[in-house]
């Protein structure tokens, strides 16, 4: 229990693999070495193209849908794991607010000029449905909102189910650009997109973590991921991110309102 009297929340997992997508930083191994120092690369593609999907899929799928499997797919592929055979958890603060602003702007102004296309991919859970379509996953595939504490949020979500059985999990975390009168009262910037698959048994020689939910304010962000890509509103999940790029051993996650995510990172 902590001092107020909440029930304490101690979970653990190993990471397996780490997937990462941020304008500039189209990788994990680009925002790794940029955490620690390095120039971002000068070549980055302004989206991804997730492989994952059919060619027409891959038309069709919003910006914020293609970061979100790019970098699941990339945590799957580090972790040697098969994605159709992973339960996932997918976490956005808005979803897609590009699409939301059309929708809305469009059905005030000409409600029978709605596109079918932008309706389909308006769901919050729109990322998590053309991953499963593409890996051809049946495994359960979860979709959270929390607002600023989706991230945190997600990641307890993905330790639970570690906690009530399952073997691995993917969680893949994800954010676009605001549009519209949106972006005054829900701000966001660029894409960005972070992945982790986790796993009950930790392998040798991968990260493990232990997360403990606190009542608590987290400290401001601090490193060179946070500084860059603050303005994207999946920036709270950035100081593990940093983390584990930089080998520190603690962070503090934003869980909500006067609660905090400590998680502890060692070596397995």
């Amino acid at each position: 229990m902590t001092g107020t009297g909440t029930p304490r929340i101690d979970l653990g997992a190993g990471i397996e693999g780490i997937g990462f997508w941020a304008n500039g930083l189209p990788d994990w191994p680009a925002a790794r070495a940029f955490a620690r120092g390095d120039a971002q690369p000068g070549d980055a593609p302004a989206r991804p193209s997730p492989q994952l999907l059919a060619p027409n899929e891959r038309r069709r799928a919003p910006d914020t849908v293609a970061i979100a499997l790019e970098a699941a797919l990339a945590a799957c592929t580090a972790a040697g794991r098969d994605p159709a055979t992973l339960p996932s958890v997918f976490a956005s603060t808005h979803g897609d607010l590009g699409i939301t602003d059309y929708m809305c702007a469009t059905l005030a102004s000409d409600p029978r000029a709605i596109s079918p296309t932008r309706f389909h991919n308006s769901v919050h859970n729109a990322a998590a449905g053309y991953w499963t379509i593409g890996a051809g996953c049946h495994a359960p595939s979860t979709a959270i909102s929390s607002f600023d504490a989706s991230f945190a949020q997600g990641l307890l979500e993905a330790l639970a189910q570690l906690a009530a059985g399952a073997e691995a999990v993917l969680l893949s975390a994800y954010d676009g650009h605001a549009a519209g009168p949106l972006a005054a009262v829900s701000p966001s910037q660029g894409l960005l997109a972070g992945a982790l698959v986790l796993a009950r048994t930790p392998r040798p020689g991968t990260p493990r973590l232990r997360a403990t939910l606190v009542d608590a304010v987290a400290p401001p962000a601090r490193g060179r991921l946070p500084q860059r890509l603050h303005g994207n509103a999946m920036a709270p999940m950035l100081p593990l991110f940093q983390a584990l790029a930089c080998g520190e051993d603690l962070v503090f996650l934003h869980a909500g309102p006067g609660r905090v995510l400590r998680v502890e990172i060692a070596d397995a």
